[in-house]
């Protein structure tokens, strides 16, 4: 190890980076597991895996607090898990068992969990960017010190309703950080073939709003940022994150990905955020022995998470209508 090196290591707080490590690792089993089930037919439903962009998650919702409001994409396995969401209940929902935190209502897509705040993954792209407008401006009548985090890709930018709540966010100085998770394709598009102009990150300051623009892959460097961008948020006005990252796998678990060319993906994969966390922490002095530990403490959780839902009930059939509404107009009759 050179001078520079060592000097670097030291400096690395080994301890909140062995977090990182661990969540992204869990995310990653969580997420692979997940894959598993859908190839077996087990999980109902469309898988979107996020594997890649695990640091985003890591770094965005690790740093809020319990009472902050999350608002996911159909990408949001990992954003929900470090929220604080239990694994089991996720996977029974994925599962479409009656210990899912939507009771199997929701599946992978709309997989919500309100005891930690997360109000929900959306299959609408970029649907979820006027909810969490919503949902800060009620916080501002409250004058409360909670924010709301939504995060969305980058193929949600040419969405009308994101350009709407942008605009709304920054008119009434909403307490919300918006994240963009660039991982530079719309399913199976690249987005800068479909996005004029300077991309998402040209979006924010043509409405007035602060954007910073991250490596979404680097989990230290993104945490620090995020970290400083989560208190500046609090009580407005909004701001714009774009975190340039990438999706290791294809646009669901059943997809190849063969429209992406070899050598981008093999270039990608040099920058896992999974595998860049493991050289900082060597610097710090952590073995393989360990790294190793981790990993395999992860993937153990994760099967065991697995194996508990697939041996879960199935909801009863009362349950199907017990959240729809069958009464007409709620002007007529409340619910």
């Amino acid at each position: 190890m050179t001078d520079a090196a060592a000097a670097r290591g030291a400096n690395l707080d080994r301890e909140r980076l062995c977090a990182f490590y661990r969540q992204m690792w869990r995310i990653r089993a969580f997420e692979e597991c997940a894959m598993r089930g859908a190839e077996a037919g087990e999980v109902f439903g469309t898988v979107h895996p996020s594997i890649g962009q695990e640091a985003v998650a890591v770094a965005v919702c690790g740093n809020l607090r319990r009472d902050d409001i999350l608002l996911s994409t159909h990408r949001g396995h990992g954003h929900t898990l470090v929220k604080g969401a239990d694994p089991y209940a996720m996977m029974c929902e994925l599962l479409g068992r009656v210990d899912g935190s939507c009771r199997g209502k929701g599946g992978s897509m709309h997989i919500a969990d309100f005891g930690v705040a997360m109000l929900g993954a959306n299959g609408v792209v970029g649907a979820n960017t006027v909810i969490a407008v919503g949902a800060a401006q009620r916080l501002k009548y409250l004058r409360s010190d909670r924010i709301v985090a939504c995060i969305f890709g980058d193929g949600a930018v040419n969405r009308g309703t994101f350009l709407e709540a942008l605009n709304w966010a920054a008119v009434h100085a909403l307490p919300v950080l918006f994240v963009c998770e660039d991982n530079r394709y719309a399913a199976s598009t690249r987005t800068c073939d479909l996005t004029a102009g300077g991309g998402a990150a040209a979006r924010g300051p043509a409405l007035g709003v602060e954007t910073v623009e991250a490596d979404g892959n680097d989990v230290a460097g993104l945490d620090a940022t995020v970290r400083e961008l989560v208190e500046r948020v609090r009580g407005g006005p909004p701001v714009l994150l774009v975190a340039r990252t990438y999706r290791l796998a294809g646009h669901t678990s059943r997809d190849p990905a063969a429209y992406r060319p070899e050598a981008e993906v093999a270039a990608a994969r040099k920058e896992d955020p999974i595998a860049r966390c493991a050289a900082l922490l060597r610097l710090a002095g952590v073995g393989e022995e360990e790294l190793a530990g981790m990993r395999e403490a992860a993937c153990r959780e994760m099967d065991a998470v697995y194996e508990r839902a697939r041996g879960a009930a199935w909801p009863p059939r009362a349950l199907a209508f017990a959240d729809v509404q069958d009464v007409g107009s709620p002007e007529e009759r409340p619910f």
